[in-house]
């Protein structure tokens, strides 16, 4: 009997905009501490000797983020598995039981999502201890966190009589959708009612017989995908015409509310799903004005202010209850009161056909990351960083051309027919229709000045001949 950590790093996390976004969001940020929440929950599940490696699942475009965020705190997962696009827990889930039943027809899968706060681990391990037993037996245990408010944005869960196995475990009477606050205040004052965590145990051969049952079309699809999937470098991609074809659902809307096996761990573990701006704010530590200040602030008469400065000076002076979010192209105020709102921003902007919903000023890439610095007519400024060892795609533009001025670091530049290393305050020209190549040979990051002139500027202006990282 073996349990295998699966880690859901999926999501958007809109509701933390503008610091979370698509192409960045909140699990791939440290916002709680000098690691990502995703690294939190790696670290976290590391420290168990108990476990096995991890199961990371996550979507392509942030592949290179996870994998690299692994490397960084020295976890070797015993797989990355990639979703083609999102369709909610139930099929990634289905997805990651078929991949560890290859590995262990045994297999027990505990699931977290990778961007929740657990501040008492021991009492975290003490709960999955306490599901394990109903789960031998062939139930499926979620954890029910013991509120401390009478929280309106979580689900809850009623628990039933006590497990005939555990004294610890209750089955599950029923699951309740997200209620009203004078409802949400009656459930804190009942016992029997916990916030639902969206955390579970389960075999996994288990959990895909239930889904058979209530969902056979989710999984057939999430069988075929895996069937279909292949390999590419360090990751496992699933089928992608069979992912998309699979419906998009819940594990609670799926199987849980539906199977006659499902438990319920009461668990005090100290647990936030960092929801919103004033759900972070809960987790960290306030100044005696009770302000969560980060960054370069200055405050004069601000009280229960929360602060996160990313690239500039932010003051405030005479404010209260605001929650104020800077960084390089975006800045967000609004009254604690009216954090749930910011995800109407993210859908207006999307609606606008604005980038700000989707990506930060600085975008990163396998190899390193760049950064808008000024666009003009017919001109584009960026500055580029390439990691230690990384290496551009050898590729070619139709209607641009590039002047690269090295910063720092070392440069190996294929151009045409030529190569040749540039360093400190050298520079070199791409013409329009030449093949060329960025290489950082050296063990410090390269940092350039590429200013792109031309008719077209599109990052889709890129034609493809090699790449280390295989992308499309």
């Amino acid at each position: 009997m073996k349990i295998y950590p699966v880690i859901l790093a999926g999501g958007a996390g809109t509701r933390l905009w503008p610091l979370s976004r698509e192409a960045l969001p909140k699990q791939l940020l440290p916002l709680c501490s000098n690691h990502t929440m995703l690294q939190e929950t790696l670290l976290r599940v590391s420290e168990w000797p108990e476990l096995m490696p991890p199961l990371v699942a996550c979507g392509n475009e942030h592949r290179f983020l996870v994998a690299e965020q692994l490397r960084a705190i020295d976890i070797k997962p015993c797989g990355i598995l990639l979703e083609p696009e999102g369709r909610n827990t139930a099929p990634s889930v289905a997805a990651a039981a078929h991949f560890l039943l290859k590995r262990d027809p045994q297999a027990i899968m505990l699931v977290l999502p990778a961007d929740h706060v657990i501040a008492d681990t021991a009492a975290f391990h003490a709960a999955v201890k306490c599901a394990l037993q109903p789960v031998l037996q062939g139930a499926l245990a979620t954890f029910g966190i013991v509120p401390t408010g009478p929280e309106t944005g979580y689900g809850y869960i009623r628990r039933g009589r006590s497990s005939d196995i555990d004294t610890g475990c209750y089955t599950v009477e029923r699951f309740i959708e997200k209620p009203d606050r004078t409802t949400a205040e009656k459930f804190v004052a009942d016992p029997a009612y916990s916030w639902n965590s969206g955390m579970f145990l389960f075999q996994a051969t288990r959990y895909l017989a239930e889904l058979r049952v209530f969902r056979p079309a989710i999984a057939d699809s999430c069988e075929q995908a895996f069937h279909g999937a292949y390999h590419d470098l360090d990751f496992c991609r699933l089928d992608e015409v069979s992912f998309a074809a699979c419906p998009s659902e819940s594990i609670d809307y799926a199987v849980m509310e539906h199977t006659q096996h499902a438990v319920v761990v009461p668990a005090n573990i100290g647990w936030n799903d960092v929801g919103s701006w004033t759900a972070l704010w809960s987790v960290l530590e306030p100044d005696t004005d009770g302000n969560v200040l980060r960054g370069d602030v200055y405050t004069d008469t601000v009280r229960n202010a929360m602060v996160r400065a990313e690239s500039r000076f932010v003051a405030l002076i005479g404010v209260k209850d605001l929650v104020i979010v800077e960084t390089k192209d975006a800045v967000l105020v609004a009254h604690k009161d009216h954090v749930q709102d910011v995800k109407q921003i993210v859908e207006d902007l999307k609606k606008q056909g604005r980038s700000e919903y989707m990506r930060h000023a600085s975008v990163y890439r396998p190899w390193g990351s760049y950064e808008g610095i000024d666009m003009g007519d017919r001109y584009q400024v960026k500055r580029i960083t390439v990691n230690p060892g990384g290496k551009l795609s050898l590729q070619m533009h139709h209607h641009r051309a590039e002047h690269w001025v090295v910063v720092s670091g070392t440069a190996r530049i294929i151009c045409g027919d030529e190569e040749k290393l540039l360093t400190e305050n050298e520079s070199t020209y791409i013409p329009i229709g030449v093949k060329h190549r960025l290489e950082n040979p050296g063990k410090m990051p390269l940092h350039l000045i590429e200013v792109q002139s031309g008719g077209y500027l599109g990052e889709d202006d890129i034609v493809r001949f090699e790449d280390i990282y295989k992308r499309l």
